[in-house]
């Protein structure tokens, strides 16, 4: 297969480094200027991302919807998740996650969504329910009991933190662009995915209780995540953004479901309780995908 896209978007990228965070440390006179932007370096990064090239409907050959889920378990999806203590903003770094909220908080990122096909949008007063769980002790429902206000201290507020995601779910679709002659991803969405909330701490470890937090529209949040720096595991002094490091797939990922007459009915709905057999036809899905442009080119 080609992957003459991909491999251009990487190429550019790394053309048009970003600096940030510990950039130009050896050249810094004083702490205070490590990160800083000599002139040449802002000449060189326009600070936004590589805009995506518009594509006609009639140019798409043959395309393929698929949502996939990114296993933060892994080590190589490690820039996704570290640091997860919401400490790392002083070496000029946070998890996705905290970037994601931070900025639906401060209002950057609005196009967020209650599911992968956008269809009802949330505000971040929505979100509370599912990243905040509030319970009353029982000296606190004495007190309500007692027709008192409920003190401070008998209340547990428990918010979700970047440590406690799982895992990314995300949807974007493979298309084969024929003015192009060549096969190519479009990433579309994004969603962090955690325990409930609200049954987190009662031990249960199999998956059943992992929930969407929300969906976030991707190409609006991309100017977002071009700015927000992630650890860079080949080179450390070079970091790279969120933005780079997904549109070039630099992650592992599994296919848990593709657009289908079914309904876009789950892997796991028409193969349950075998994960090696979900695996292998997941595996089936990728290979179908990579396969079609050399069919394309066999057949020419």
């Amino acid at each position: 297969m080609c992957w003459k896209g991909v491999l251009l978007t990487v190429t550019v990228a790394f053309m048009w480094i970003n600096v940030n965070g510990q950039a130009n440390i050896l050249n810094a006179e004083k702490p205070e200027d490590i990160g800083k932007l000599t002139e040449a370096q802002a000449q060189a990064d326009p600070n936004k991302p590589l805009e995506y090239g518009y594509v006609e409907d009639r140019d798409i050959l043959w395309s393929k919807m698929t949502w996939e889920v990114i296993d933060l378990n892994e080590r190589v999806n490690f820039p996704l998740y570290y640091p997860i203590d919401g400490q790392g903003a002083h070496v000029g770094r946070q998890s996705l996650y905290d970037v994601l909220v931070t900025n639906i908080k401060n209002g950057r990122i609005q196009d967020i969504y209650a599911d992968s096909y956008f269809t009802e949008k949330r505000r971040f007063g929505e979100l509370e329910a599912t990243l905040t769980k509030v319970d009353t002790t029982d000296l606190g429902l004495e007190q309500v009991n007692a027709g008192e206000q409920v003190s401070e201290m008998y209340i547990d507020r428990r918010d979700l933190s970047a440590a406690d995601i799982v895992e990314y779910h995300i949807k974007g679709m493979w298309y084969f662009d024929k003015r192009q002659g060549e096969l190519k991803y479009r990433l579309l969405g994004i969603a962090p995915v955690a325990p409930d909330i609200n049954f987190m701490d009662q031990g249960i470890t199999d998956g059943s209780n992992l929930v969407e937090l929300f969906w976030v529209w991707y190409p609006s949040a991309r100017q977002v995540l071009h700015e927000a720096k992630a650890f860079n595991l080949g080179n450390s002094g070079v970091p790279i953004s969120f933005d780079h490091l997904l549109n070039a797939r630099r992650f592992n990922a599994v296919i848990y479901k593709e657009e289908n007459v079914y309904g876009d009915r789950e892997i796991s709905d028409y193969i349950p309780d075998n994960a090696m057999f979900q695996l292998m036809e997941a595996k089936r899905i990728k290979e179908e995908i990579r396969n079609f442009e050399q069919d394309v080119w066999k057949n020419e």
